[in-house]
């Protein structure tokens, strides 16, 4: 009797041990992919925290000019305010006790936030006139309110998921809102036939800065950055396929002159400028008004 129970469970002891080797090669293979995830999720987002970092600094000739001739002229200052306070409210949403793993995403954020208060502290001294320096100071004011308003709530009454749905809310909202800002340059390109106002590298940028945050947020499954980023990507792709058919077409630059100033007088706030990162989102993008042509054109950039 006691040989053939010892038959029995030889069986037995050999299907328990392949279950285990099979339970533990497994796991392997699946640490193995989140690793590997992991790796990947990180190149997408150190190449958006790059091209986004490409972006934040494209205004740099505009803000020469301004600087040379000491007056902003008829440059608008709603742009830079309105992403800087997208910047801070993703910074804000990548900190480690709101969002763990987006640390990326603060990164790019926060440097462009350091940039963006710059461009607003240079409108503020060279304002053109004393309304316009009263009305950047009320919008860095609106900004900082705001900002504090979420950083606060998010900190004194939330906890955990909340304060990652607040935080994230916030900073996709005004993530879509500046990827959504060249909607007026792409209505201009259509109506002229002409690409003069819509610069190709920067174009390119705001797709793959866009692209790489929407990667970064699927593989971090993280909706709050996936989402205002595949916005940027899209658009960023009708940008370039508005540019594919438009860029030998010289169009009527004559009408394109005249679309480009009607534009500025009709919407002296309508320059555009996108913020990542998106985002990190990111990160977040902009497209500035006034790159590298503007210091040579006395016709503003929309």
């Amino acid at each position: 009797m006691a040989l053939e129970a010892a038959l029995l469970t030889v069986p037995a002891l050999h299907l328990r041990r392949r279950r285990f080797y099979r339970r533990k090669s497994q796991e392997v293979v699946e640490i193995g992919f989140e690793r590997m995830e992991d790796v990947v999720k990180f190149i997408f987002g150190v190449s958006g925290n790059a091209i986004a970092l490409f972006l934040f600094l494209s205004p740099v000739p505009t803000f020469w000019r301004i600087i040379r001739r000491r007056s902003t002229e008829d440059f608008s200052g709603v742009p830079y305010n309105m992403t800087l306070l997208n910047c801070l409210l993703s910074a804000w949403y990548g900190l480690p006790f709101v969002s763990p793993n987006n640390i990326l995403v603060s990164t790019i954020n926060g440097a462009g936030a350091a940039i963006e208060v710059v461009y607003v502290v240079v409108f503020l001294v060279f304002a053109s006139s004393r309304r316009t320096r009263l009305r950047m100071l009320g919008l860095a004011s609106a900004v900082a309110a705001v900002f504090a308003a979420v950083a606060l709530v998010s900190l004194l009454a939330l906890r955990g998921e909340g304060r990652k749905l607040l935080c994230g809310i916030a900073a996709t909202v005004c993530s879509i809102c500046m990827y959504g800002s060249p909607l007026s340059i792409m209505r201009l390109v259509v109506k002229t036939k002409s690409v003069e106002y819509m610069p190709f590298l920067l174009s390119l940028a705001v797709f793959l800065c866009g692209t790489s945050w929407f990667v970064y947020g699927l593989l971090g499954r993280d909706p709050f950055v996936a989402i205002p980023n595949g916005c940027g990507s899209f658009l960023g792709a009708v940008q370039l396929i508005l540019y594919a058919i438009y860029r030998n077409s010289g169009g009527n630059k004559a009408g394109a002159g005249r679309g480009g100033k009607q534009h500025a007088a009709g919407g002296a706030d309508d320059d555009v400028e996108m913020a990542s990162g998106s985002d990190a989102k990111g990160s977040n993008n902009k497209v500035a008004d006034g790159v590298d042509g503007a210091a040579r054109k006395e016709d503003r950039l929309v």
